[in-house]
């Protein structure tokens, strides 16, 4: 049971550029736990990757801007405004800004979390 807390703004963590890697591979799994790790995060938004292992979650929150997620492997549940939507490898879906949202992990699985300001 994990609750996700953005970083303070100036918290800057930036994969190397100009290299080739796999998102997938860039996190692992941790028994019992929400693993995050910041692509990019700066003024202008940031990529954030994340690995939940079955049952995981992050509890509902809102976000002042949107967000899209896009699943990377296994399987998860989102629910916005109180609607759920189950997502497979592949897929994608917006959270819109300043809408209650929370993220279940019906399986393990990885995200991207991409958010623009």
């Amino acid at each position: 049971m994990s609750d996700f807390k953005l970083l303070p703004k100036s918290e800057n963590r930036i994969f190397p550029t100009s290299e080739k890697f796999s998102l997938i591979d860039k996190i692992s799994y941790a028994e019992g736990s929400v693993v995050s790790k910041i692509i990019i995060r700066n003024e202008r938004g940031n990529l954030t990757l994340f690995a939940f292992d079955k049952g995981e979650f992050l509890s509902e929150h809102t976000a002042p801007f949107d967000a899209i997620l896009q699943v990377l492997d296994g399987r998860g549940e989102v629910i916005i405004d109180g609607k759920s939507f189950d997502l497979l490898i592949g897929e994608s879906i917006i959270m819109p800004a300043n809408v209650k949202h929370s993220v279940i992990a019906t399986e393990r699985f990885k995200m991207l979390l991409t958010m623009i300001k």
